[in-house]
């Protein structure tokens, strides 16, 4: 199974030409819960700082500035730390 991608701090051109600031936002407070991404998500990290935890893999945690993609078809666990804010993207 695919990894989770991250780019720390992106540059703000990146961002502007993949439409960033145009997708949808996602808040959460802190808590733990499950979760296996139907489709492919990338998203960027507005504020906050999470442990993803993906089934039979290493943690990785996330934080304000990352740029992630979570492959389809991929389960984890979300433990958020401190609320997290982020634009999201589904394909």
């Amino acid at each position: 199974m695919a990894d989770i991608w991250i780019e720390h701090n992106p540059s703000p051109a990146k961002l502007e030409v993949m439409g960033v600031y145009d997708w949808p936002v996602w808040e959460k407070e802190e808590s733990s819960f499950p979760w296996t991404y139907d489709k492919r998500e990338t998203c960027y990290i507005l504020e906050g700082e999470v442990l993803v935890t993906p089934a039979g893999g290493s943690p990785v945690t996330l934080r304000e500035g990352d740029l992630v993609t979570f492959p389809a078809g991929m389960s984890c666990t979300w433990e958020i730390r401190s609320p997290v804010r982020k634009h999201y993207s589904l394909d």
